[in-house]
């Protein structure tokens, strides 16, 4: 036999005997390998099967935010509009009482000033206090909205209320129940009744729906600030 026969023979004997051990190899692993991608594809399904749930969760946690905050929404509104109710910063409407002041149509004599027979700033003032301590909610003057940091003052021969110059008659709304309102201003000893022997003129209606106009003016606090320590 030749040498290179017997190479080739060599080579063919070496090259089975590898493939034969090879192949036991991969029989020897392969029900270990099996094995391996059954749990592996087991531990596959769980982590999808939790993915899943981790979803519903968060869908759920979102919706519960979603319903947090528009509740949360809800609240700060409705705590804001009863800011501006009490602010007076809204229209009202309610039963309650159309006060009518007017001048006196008296002429004066020498006994008596002129200015006797005519309604001044000071009666306007006793006539809201009144009002506001006999529970009424929401009280104007000829369309002025009064509301805590209001101002009715004399300037000149004018009158002003939130800065804004009002003439007679003076139209004063008040909102509550109407019965005590008028009740307290017509009491014996009451507001009005220092006005009656001047002739001024006053008329007052229960009503049983009335609109109070909302402040129209700027609030502003020049020195006072919020106090936030304890």
């Amino acid at each position: 036999m030749r040498n290179w026969q017997v190479s080739i023979a060599l080579v063919c004997i070496l090259l089975g005997i590898f493939l034969v051990a090879q192949l036991r190899t991969q029989q020897a692993k392969g029900p270990a390998s099996l094995g391996r991608l059954d749990a592996l594809s087991e531990l596959y399904k769980h982590s999808e099967e939790q993915r899943e749930l981790l979803e519903l969760e968060v869908a759920k946690l979102r919706e519960q935010l979603t319903e947090q905050e528009k509740a949360s929404e809800s609240a700060v509104a409705e705590e804001l509009q009863k800011l501006r109710i009490l602010s007076g910063l809204t229209s009202l409407s309610g039963p309650g009482i159309v006060l009518t002041l007017d001048d006196s149509k008296l002429k004066g004599n020498e006994d008596a000033p002129a200015d006797m027979y005519l309604i001044h700033y000071e009666d306007l003032l006793l006539v809201v206090n009144e009002l506001f301590a006999a529970g009424a909610e929401a009280v104007s003057i000829n369309g002025q909205r009064i509301i805590t940091t209001s101002e009715i003052r004399c300037a000149g021969p004018t009158i002003l209320v939130n800065s804004t110059r009002v003439t007679p008659p003076f139209e004063i709304l008040a909102i509550g129940d109407a019965q005590t309102l008028q009740s307290s201003l017509e009491m014996r000893g009451g507001v009005l009744e220092p006005m009656r022997p001047w002739g001024i003129q006053i008329s007052i209606t229960q009503k049983d729906q009335i609109t109070v106009p909302p402040y129209k003016g700027t609030i502003n606090f020049k020195y006072a600030v919020e106090n936030r320590g304890e």
